[in-house]
């Protein structure tokens, strides 16, 4: 019997810089006596982020879900968008707060993103976008969701929260469609403890995000729309500009997880380990998803989820249940049966990945996992839901 680890193992720890060099930093933000309302370091943030992402189209705020929310906002959308149901609930939040109806289809297999066949099959006279998830950092058909976007007139939304750092051929992710949303959660493998920020196509559109992140002021006096507080401070720019240095470190500890997750889990009967990243795309690695299929396992994904829990490792089913099935969203009709989607949200579990869980502490995790294969598949295998997909 493998031992439990002595300290919780779960899914992300954050990753933060020295607090020297952190501390460091808040002199600056002391001395000036700046805190909020686009200081010198949120300044200085926006450009270094520009810079990488080869764009001028930026905006940042406290949060990805407001960055999302005044996106929608600012295009001026209406109607229906169509959408994933295998996503964060903010996903769709945003759409809700915008009173735009949306209409949930399925998603493809390998990489859980939106199935463009099903996109393209939901367009409706109301249908004005479509708001796709970069799910685990891994990129949506870009080409097939760009072609249906510009052949039925739609805008074409990115929700990348996972996708801070990812590439396709040497390209950032940020530059496809008219816009993306990137989150900078401290559940992320780039944070700002909090924060989000927004990329877009439209240069005509960055007075409109300006304005209404910041309750529509065009000056001390006059406000030209209803806009709300969504600005990033200054002690949240401060952390983005030091974790910045660190990205490439922090991808490449992920990377080395992930690797020894494959090479350990590959031989497990009942795990489908997630597909690798398609030709070109450098990836971040923020989540390691594994299927978990009852019958060869030997045990269901929920029961594999309470079993870790006894060896102090904390894993996540994300994402469960399906936004749709939600109570406040359970209302909205969909012809897609959602088949892939219900399916990866009954299997999917994603196990501990973040840059300082060493390569030992995951191939305990791999062990532990092999060693509940093998005490399950000695005996009689629980019930659980019937699957909809077999790999």
């Amino acid at each position: 019997m493998i031992e439990p680890f002595q300290e919780p193992i779960l899914v992300t720890r954050p990753f933060l810089p020295p607090l020297g060099e952190f501390c460091e930093g808040l002199e600056e933000v002391w001395t000036s006596g700046w805190l909020t309302n686009n200081g010198p370091l949120h300044r200085k943030f926006q450009r270094e982020l520009c810079d990488r992402l080869e764009t001028d189209n930026l905006c940042l705020f406290s949060n990805g879900t407001l960055a999302l929310q005044i996106a929608l906002q600012g295009m001026q959308l209406s109607g229906e968008v169509i959408t994933t149901p295998f996503t964060f609930v903010a996903t769709t939040h945003a759409l809700y707060w915008n009173k735009l109806r949306p209409v949930f289809v399925d998603i493809e297999p390998d990489h859980y993103t939106l199935d463009p066949e099903r996109v393209e099959a939901a367009i409706t006279p109301w249908t004005t976008a479509i708001l796709a998830v970069h799910v685990y950092g891994h990129p949506c058909r870009l080409n097939e969701l760009a072609d249906i976007a510009r052949r039925h007139n739609l805008k074409l939304i990115y929700d990348a929260a996972h996708a801070f750092g990812v590439t396709i051929n040497g390209k950032p992710i940020a530059h496809y469609g008219d816009l993306s949303m990137f989150s900078f959660h401290a559940t992320k493998l780039f944070h700002t403890f909090e924060g989000g920020m927004i990329v877009f196509r439209d240069r005509g559109l960055c007075k409109t995000f300006d304005y209404l992140k910041n309750f529509g002021f065009e000056n001390e006096t006059e406000v030209v729309m209803p806009g709300t507080n969504a600005k990033m401070n200054e002690v949240q720019a401060l952390l983005g500009l030091q974790m910045l240095e660190y990205v490439p470190e922090v991808i490449e500890r992920r990377a080395r997880v992930a690797e020894v997750y494959r090479a350990e889990l590959g031989d497990i009967p009942g795990i489908r380990l997630p597909s690798p990243p398609r030709d070109g795309v450098s990836h971040n690695y923020p989540h390691f998803p594994v299927e978990i299929d009852e019958a060869s396992f030997g045990l269901s994904r929920d029961g594999l989820y309470e079993k870790l829990k006894h060896y102090n490792v904390f894993a996540r089913r994300y994402f469960y249940p399906l936004v749709c099935d939600f109570p406040c969203y359970r209302s909205l009709s969909h012809c897609d049966p959602l088949t892939v989607a219900r399916t990866a949200s009954e299997r999917i579990l994603c196990l501990p990945i973040y840059d300082s869980l060493t390569t030992e502490d995951a191939e305990r995790v791999a062990r532990i996992v092999a060693e509940i294969h093998v005490l399950s598949s000695s005996q009689e295998p629980e019930r659980g839901p019937s699957l909809l997909r077999a790999d």
